[in-house]
């Protein structure tokens, strides 16, 4: 079993990063919030991992501290959830509104999310109940990664929200709004200096001229 990894990051490819730890390189498929905190390519990463080992393939899951990767093994545990569809839950939905959910019963929050549809949603409403008092209240604080403040990633939320509004897939919304985090910061620091946080309206108007490049 690897349960935590630390080295070097190589790579960043959409939301699988290349590590090398000790000349051995390791793809590691993240959760948003390991991304939302913009890693940097030669700095050293420390992930808590899931391991997953199919006949055709063994697969890497990392998460920004040990409750997230609890939770995302809550989630698998349930029937119908596989290891990518956790990986969505985790990333489209924060704790707070999860312990919202959950509490007021609304499947609708989970139906959001790519690839849950309106039973296991359900499934999972009822198997989060007997838990959630016990993992949500950890989950905000990650020790391991610089996170951003809540309002930043309050703010890329809405903005994935506003492109599902305009008929966006939930996986184009999610992995546009991953790269926006990381590469439109970057373009608004090296074009004015300044960190500001960026508006949600900046954020959908930026991932919609990517899309408009690629054809998408």
């Amino acid at each position: 079993m690897i349960s935590r990894l630390r080295g070097a990051l190589v790579e960043i490819e959409g939301n699988v990063l290349l590590l090398d730890v000790g000349g051995l390189g390791y793809e590691v498929e993240v959760s948003a919030n390991v991304l939302s905190a913009s890693p940097l390519v030669g700095t050293e990463l420390t992930l808590y991992t899931h391991f997953v080992v199919r006949e055709d393939a063994q697969l890497l899951f990392g998460f920004c501290d040990k409750n997230e990767r609890d939770l995302y093994r809550t989630y698998i545990r349930i029937n119908g959830v596989g290891p990518k569809m956790g990986l969505a839950l985790i990333s489209s939905v924060d704790p707070s509104t999860l312990s919202q959910a959950v509490q007021n019963n609304e499947v609708g929050v989970l139906t959001k999310v790519p690839g849950v549809g309106k039973k296991t949603a359900e499934r999972l409403m009822v198997e989060l109940k007997s838990r959630i008092d016990m993992l949500v209240p950890q989950l905000p604080t990650a020790t391991s990664l610089p996170m951003a403040s809540f309002g930043t990633r309050a703010v890329y939320q809405e903005a994935e929200d506003a492109l599902l509004a305009l008929g966006y897939k939930g996986h184009q919304a999610q992995q546009a709004v991953m790269h926006a985090r990381r590469d439109f910061e970057q373009e608004v620091s090296q074009s004015s200096g300044d960190n500001k946080d960026p508006t949600t309206e900046q954020i959908v108007t930026w991932v919609l001229r990517q899309f408009a490049r690629s054809g998408a």
